[in-house]
């Protein structure tokens, strides 16, 4: 007799949480944000990706955008727009507007595929391509696009695509 040594293959279906544990993420998003809001989140490039891990990811596309000073420091976390399972509106004015009441000198922006691959669509590129447009235009820094996806994100700026 032998037997099947094959691994099934792994497929890739969005995380399902109970309602204790939404409770639980909940909570642990509060905690982080009170540390976020007494320590920077830019102490590391890893420690960003890690962040946007944390709070980005979800069923539903979530546009978030990461305001920051002239020293890189997190102003705020703001999500500007929450969409369906595959697009979320995101309007580069709406972006420009809260940089300049929050004071910013730099943003990065962040958003999630809820299917789980993180590569960008041509539509995710032409946004990036408005945005940093835009933020030239004003005088703010455009840092970088990173989509998070199912255990992994994708840097923009180091594909070389911004």
């Amino acid at each position: 007799m032998t037997r099947n040594t094959r691994t099934p293959a792994i497929e890739s279906q969005p995380l399902r949480f109970s309602a204790q544990e939404q409770a639980v993420v909940y909570e642990a998003r509060q905690i982080m944000l009170r540390h976020l809001n007494q320590n920077p989140v830019l102490t590391s490039w890893q420690a960003v990706l890690d962040y946007c891990a944390l709070t980005i990811r979800g069923d539903v596309e979530r546009f978030h955008v990461l305001y920051l000073d002239r020293r890189n420091r997190l102003i705020s976390d703001e999500c500007l727009a929450t969409g369906t399972v595959d697009h979320v509106p995101v309007y580069p004015r709406e972006v420009l507007r809260r940089c300049l009441a929050l004071n910013a000198s730099a943003l990065i922006i962040v958003h999630n595929h809820p299917a789980g691959d993180p590569e960008p669509s041509a539509a995710d590129l032409a946004m990036t391509k408005e945005i940093g447009n835009a933020c030239a235009s004003l005088g703010v820094m455009l840092h970088d696009h990173i989509i998070t996806g199912a255990g992994r994100e994708t840097s923009l700026r180091a594909r070389g695509e911004l």
